[in-house]
């Protein structure tokens, strides 16, 4: 790993009991019952999942990682975030459907209220790289299948999104699930939304 996410610079926040980081990766093993989510439809508010972050006040950056995993249940996930507090953060994954089909998604959450955009892919796809920019308070979400052709997943703004930011990876079993989750390829570069 390198840039602002090193060891020294790293903060948990639901540390969860399982999780292994060296220099080249981090695991971490879900529990149940864990999400990130607030009230929208589903009247229910989840703040309990696993996210290691780190600090960054940089404007224009771009953050990449790669994750792998081998989730078994419906919304098993893992993927990036940036959480800024309870009510304001964002979070890119893929979530386990069924044995068909998975879904590709994002989730913005503005001032307490969740929202969630998915569009479905191949229930083998078992890894996924991800690029999260900052443009100030605005973010671009892409994905990628071989870490160098990325495709946009939404453009978004946090309103509590404003200088410092905490930003990383994270990964959770909503329902009664548990699973391991592999980032690998974690960086920050220079801002590549252009």
């Amino acid at each position: 790993m390198n840039l602002n996410f090193k060891k020294g610079q790293l903060f948990w926040i639901n540390k969860p009991q399982k999780y292994y980081i060296d220099t080249k990766k981090v695991e971490i093993t879900t529990e149940p019952r864990t999400d990130f989510w607030q009230n929208t439809y589903y009247n229910f508010q989840h703040d309990n999942a696993p996210a290691l972050l780190t600090k960054i006040s940089d404007m224009n950056f771009s953050f990449l990682v790669k994750t792998e995993f081998n989730s078994k249940k419906q919304f098993d996930q893992c993927g990036v975030i940036i959480y800024q507090n309870s009510e304001n953060w964002l979070k890119a994954s893929i979530e386990y459907e069924n044995e068909e089909f998975q879904r590709l998604g994002s989730v913005v959450t503005n001032q307490g209220f969740s929202d969630w955009a998915t569009t479905d892919i191949p229930m083998k796809q078992r890894f996924m790289y991800y690029r999260l920019s900052r443009h100030n308070n605005d973010f671009c979400i892409e994905n990628s299948y071989d870490g160098i052709h990325y495709k946009q997943m939404r453009i978004t703004h946090l309103f509590d999104g404003n200088k410092k930011i905490q930003i990383g990876i994270y990964a959770c079993s909503p329902s009664e699930s548990s699973f391991t989750a592999i980032f690998s390829k974690i960086a920050f570069t220079e801002c590549q939304w252009k």
